[in-house]
């Protein structure tokens, strides 16, 4: 006689297909953080030095080999931690006994000291590099929390190709490891909704890290104490608990403490001792952010470089926007720069995974994590003092990316179809773009050789291309006088470029070769205009230095 047939999916092939399921998924993943990875490193090591990189650098190397918090107090510790790590594990060597600033501290460590600069830089950008990676890993646990596994592989798909993202999380910087933080204290809430005893401690020290790591991060202190209280909140009302607002309350507080205590151990790893002195130029600042600075329960050095920062606020800084030079700052200026450096279809489902919750009933409870941490954070930044780039808003591609993949868990006949197309359109625009990621835009704007025109500084040019352009004189213009006007922090002659200061100079004796840094261009500076007016463009080098020439001496 014959056994009866296994019903569907109990067989041994029914069995095997959620295994297979899983491998896939698993693949998946592991070849776009492989292509994310392969991107950011082959990245890095191309790049000179960005304008902030140096600084950090020789702050996290000196936090480290002699545990003291002079250098750039502006920022926390902990990212510089991570940072000084790799070069310190590459063998950094760096003399700080030397009572320098902190500008010549960089420049002393990667040119001054006998160390290979772009090895050490590199060192320094490797665990940025893995904590953006790990970060990858968040928003894909996160989204496939919210819309499933196809939703985890959307929004990680968004995170890995978006170019600002790939940008930034290549550099020795900060902002990405603050708002990868941030990111991870919001969906260990999210968990904390089923499991308050593991995610609720386990968020508070990822807040605590974000602010540990950028002064920035402060405005969503307020927005994931609430959702630590709506977690725990939810929690006891689903198992019945008894007093669900004291146990969110004291949840909340929970979270408060932990973070002030990661902040307070960033400083005392540094220091166990925290000795401080406030530098010299610590503005004294009054009213409400006096008083905040004052009041918050973080160490000294913290609380002054709350008062730098404030102090940079202050300031009037030079804007560009769309070929338009000011000084100062527009309150629209984030929102502008983003529409220009976003990829178009990451901001078609940038706005749908927005609005996804109104269709989506299940994806409403969800809508206050993803969102409103995110609103509060880019309202902030909007009203600061610094129009210099879109990195001050890096935390939108990667909470974005988690909500665009709501978009494909709406009802509707062809949404998961259009979420695949539009991720496909994203990578394509992202990928056309390497290595150039810190210029890019999208292709309504022309494309990373036309940023220069509607955007400047760390959307553009940040000093990254001085080696491209060590190759680029070498190859076509050998032996040709070269005048260098170059914002950053590199120094070119390491990279063998002899040039002349064309601002040094009367107009007349500028010949040959003028080579200008494209945010000196934007910067219009009265002293170069008429140079490059008088001057014709013949090349470029990573799409944020222009080389012109002169026209010739008459006789």
């Amino acid at each position: 006689m014959h056994e009866p047939a296994a019903p569907p999916g109990e067989g041994p092939a029914g069995r095997f297909r959620p295994r297979r399921r899983r491998w896939l998924l698993a693949a998946v993943v592991a070849a776009l953080l492989a292509q994310m990875a392969f991107t950011m490193g082959s990245t890095a090591v191309r790049q000179s030095p960005t304008i902030d990189e140096p600084v950090y650098v020789a702050a996290g190397v000196v936090y480290l080999r002699s545990h003291d918090l002079r250098y750039n107090p502006e920022h926390p510790p902990l990212g510089k931690l991570f940072i000084g790590a790799g070069a310190v594990l590459a063998g950094a060597r760096l003399d700080a006994s030397r009572p320098v600033s902190q500008e010549d501290a960089g420049r002393h460590l990667l040119y001054e000291s006998g160390n290979d600069a772009q090895r050490i830089l590199l060192a320094a950008r490797l665990p940025v590099i893995a904590l953006t990676l790990l970060f990858g890993l968040v928003a894909f646990a996160f989204a496939r929390d919210l819309a499933g596994p196809a939703g985890g592989v959307a929004a990680l798909a968004l995170y890995a190709f978006s170019p600002d993202v790939v940008a930034h999380g290549s550099l020795a910087t900060l902002d990405v490891p603050a708002a990868g933080f941030l990111l991870t204290s919001v969906w260990l809430l999210w968990r904390a909704r089923r499991r308050p005893g593991l995610g609720v401690p386990l968020a508070g020290a990822a807040l605590g890290a974000a602010v540990a790591t950028k002064m920035s991060a402060l405005p969503a202190v307020p927005v994931l104490l609430a959702l630590a209280a709506a977690s725990v909140w939810t929690a006891r009302r689903a198992r019945g608990g008894g007093r669900p607002v004291a146990a969110g309350l004291l949840a909340a507080a929970g979270v408060a403490v932990l973070a002030a205590g990661v902040v307070w151990a960033s400083y005392l790893a540094v220091d166990p001792r925290l000795r401080w002195t406030a530098p010299a130029g610590v503005p004294a600042v009054g009213g409400l952010r006096g008083l905040a600075a004052g009041l918050l329960p973080f160490p000294e050095p913290f609380r002054d470089g709350m008062r730098v920062q404030f102090g940079f606020e202050d300031m009037r800084w030079t804007g560009f926007l769309f070929g338009d030079t000011y000084r100062g700052s527009h309150w629209y200026y984030l929102p502008a720069a983003l529409l220009v450096k976003t990829p178009l279809g990451m901001l078609v489902l940038w706005v749908a995974g927005v609005a996804a919750p109104a269709a989506a009933r299940r994806l409403r409870p969800a809508a206050p994590y993803v969102l409103a941490p995110a609103a509060v954070l880019l309202a902030a930044a909007m009203t600061g003092a610094r129009d210099l780039g879109v990195r001050y808003a890096i935390f939108l591609p990667m909470f974005l990316a988690v909500a665009a993949a709501g978009a494909g868990a709406v009802r509707w006949r062809w949404a998961k179809a259009a979420t695949g197309v539009l991720v496909l359109f994203v990578a394509v625009s992202s990928l056309r773009a390497y290595p150039y990621y810190l210029p890019y835009s999208n292709e309504a704007f022309g494309g990373p050789s036309r940023t220069h025109l509607y955007l400047h500084d760390s959307n553009v040019d940040w000093g990254q291309d001085l080696g491209r352009l060590a190759d680029r004189l070498r190859d076509r213009y050998p032996g040709e006088e070269v005048w260098l006007a170059y914002k950053g922090s590199g120094v070119p002659s390491y990279y063998g470029i002899r040039a002349s200061d064309p601002l040094a100079a009367p107009p007349e004796r500028v010949r040959g070769l003028l080579v200008v840094s494209d945010s000196w261009i934007a910067k219009g500076d009265p002293r170069l205009t008429p140079l490059i007016a008088s001057s014709e463009a013949i090349d470029g080098v990573g799409h944020s230095i222009t080389i012109f020439r002169r026209p010739a001496q008459r006789s």
